[in-house]
């Protein structure tokens, strides 16, 4: 994993609106993958990226279109508190190195309501990376910790990326990652004052919960 000057850290393979969503995977990948595997025998595009010269994956830079935020500010090398907003981010970049080592499940866990929050089991979660060979993220700076009625949420953007196993063709998405946890409130337990994946939503399908 690495830091830029806009806090990304890059992890391989991931990836919901504020109610129930599906896991971390962009809807516009998932949907370009059906639509290779429907469009294409599997022999054919096996021995395509087998055969092929695979593109580079190279992310939009920060600034850019498509890319992070160019957010300038440097980075402090302090200890963080874990209600803190960085805290929030160090969750979003320890959910993506866990996918990235194939611990799925403690990934699901990250999510609110227990796993619920993903839109489904252990199981289904897993399942959702299948169509990638690759899948990376890079993290940007938290927003600002916003409170209401004894909660706290927040906000961390992310671009995702990585190559479909149909094509092993590169794809890259901006979206935005809202985390939950309680306030300092009598009878929350740690588990809830702790920040947990709340939805990550996609900016190319606004209306709609990612998968």
């Amino acid at each position: 994993m690495r830091l830029t000057p806009a806090l990304l850290v890059a992890c391989s393979l991931a990836a919901c609106s504020l109610a129930a969503c599906s896991s971390g995977l962009p809807p516009a990948a998932d949907n370009a993958a059906n639509a290779e595997v429907n469009q294409t025998a599997p022999a054919a595009a096996e021995q395509a990226t087998s055969d092929a010269p695979l593109e580079p994956l190279n992310p939009p830079a920060p600034g850019q279109p498509g890319g992070l935020p160019d957010d300038r500010t440097p980075i402090s090398e302090a200890k963080f508190a874990p209600e803190s907003a960085q805290g929030a981010a160090n969750v979003v970049q320890t959910y993506y190195a866990l996918i990235e080592s194939g611990r799925t499940d403690e990934a699901w866990a990250l999510w609110s309501d227990g796993g619920k929050a993903s839109g489904g089991d252990a199981k289904a979660f897993a399942a959702r990376f299948a169509p990638y060979t690759e899948y990376h993220a890079n993290i940007g700076a938290p927003g600002q910790i916003e409170a209401g009625a004894g909660q706290r949420y927040v906000t961390v953007p992310v671009q995702v990326y990585g190559r479909m196993k149909a094509t092993g063709k590169p794809f890259y998405q901006l979206g935005e990652v809202t985390l939950h946890r309680a306030g300092d409130i009598d009878g929350a337990t740690a588990e809830q004052r702790a920040w947990h994946i709340r939805a990550i939503k996609f900016q190319d399908d606004p209306g709609k919960p990612a998968q």
